[in-house]
């Protein structure tokens, strides 16, 4: 009974071991799930387009472009009585000069050269005169204007003048808007004019003179000038300048109401402002004016908000230019506005700041 009962008992002893052997041969031991890999490579950054690089200069502005302006500046004669304002176009213009015409109201010639706007509106266009001519000569424009006196015709016409009269002989390059009444509503723009100089064969290569340009200007030792005004002849004709600090810049009125441009509603600005004394002198009945625009005198530069006493010359190379302690005097990058004002009584009657 005792060796069967070992046998018994060693026989399930086998079958517990095996069962348990069994249960550990089938039961397998989960493998944990991989941890995600974190990628330690920095995000691809967006591709930008690059900037163009402004590798030229604008002649009469200073101003960086990305293309050269090489194009042959254009004068355009602007009425300025009132019923001609607000003016088409002078936001486009590089330059302008501001000059007495005949009855004590002044014109504007408007110097465009690197304006790319050249389907703009540009006027209203009036007639032209010689010292308005020397003016425009002296960047080598075309000169683009309606009717002449007759001393100006004498000129244009007897000297081989590049010009484009709407009276004379361009008449299809202008056109009257029926918006205004005449003689307040003649206008062109750049693309006209240019192909009205095309079609008569005006040289286009011509060489542009430029200006000396620096950021700091030139009145950081001047006084202060932060308001201007010029009289001309009418008292109730006053040009007026505001420095604005933030931007900059001078805003333009007349008779204390801004000065504007009819294509945007933009307030006229310079960042120079210039004023030149020369002699006057009224050649008739009429009220025709010389101006002399070749024997220099005395100037007043305005920039930032000061003001510095210089003389102006007309240079070698025609230009007129403003000179201090025998060195020429740098604009700042922008837009210019001269004035010419009589020397009688005298040339300080007629600018006013502080």
């Amino acid at each position: 009974m005792g060796r069967r009962l070992r046998c018994v008992f060693i026989f399930g002893l086998l079958i517990l071991v095996l069962a348990a052997c069994g249960s550990s041969a089938g039961s397998k031991t989960e493998e944990a799930a991989p941890t995600p890999t974190v990628s330690t490579e920095p995000e691809a950054t967006p591709m930008l387009e690059p900037t163009p690089e402004l590798g030229f200069t604008a002649p009469l502005t200073g101003l960086k472009r990305e293309t050269e302006a090489a194009a042959r500046p254009v004068a355009v004669m602007i009425n300025n009585l009132k019923p001609a304002r607000p003016q088409s176009g002078l936001t486009n213009a590089d330059v302008v000069w501001e000059v007495l015409a005949e009855g004590g109201i002044t014109r504007l010639v408007a110097i465009f050269q690197s304006t790319d706007a050249v389907n703009d509106a540009i006027g209203p266009i009036r007639s032209i005169r010689p010292y308005l001519i020397d003016i425009g000569e002296s960047y080598g424009a075309i000169l683009a204007h309606s009717g002449a006196s007759n001393d100006g015709y004498d000129i244009l016409q007897h000297q081989n003048k590049p010009y484009l009269d709407e009276i004379s002989n361009a008449g299809p390059y202008f056109w009257r808007s029926k918006d205004r009444k005449a003689p307040h509503n003649l206008y062109s723009e750049l693309a006209k004019l240019r192909a009205g100089a095309e079609k008569k064969g005006y040289k286009s290569d011509v060489t542009v003179p430029t200006y000396p340009f620096a950021e700091e200007g030139s009145t950081a030792s001047g006084e202060a000038a932060a308001s201007i005004e010029i009289k001309f002849l009418l008292k109730d004709y006053k040009v007026s300048y505001a420095y604005d600090e933030a931007s900059g810049v001078y805003k333009r009125s007349i008779n204390d109401e801004p000065h504007t441009d009819l294509n945007n509603g933009e307030q006229l600005t310079a960042v120079n402002v210039v004023v030149l004394g020369a002699n006057h002198k009224t050649l008739d009945d009429y009220g025709r004016l010389s101006v002399d625009l070749h024997a220099g005198g005395s100037a007043l530069l305005f920039q930032k908000g000061k003001v510095v006493e210089c003389e102006w010359i007309r240079s070698n190379d025609n230009m007129v230019r403003l000179m201090k302690d025998g060195a020429e005097l740098a604009f700042i990058p922008g837009k210019t506005f001269f004035h010419v004002v009589p020397n009688t009584p005298t040339f300080a009657e007629h600018v006013i700041y502080g």
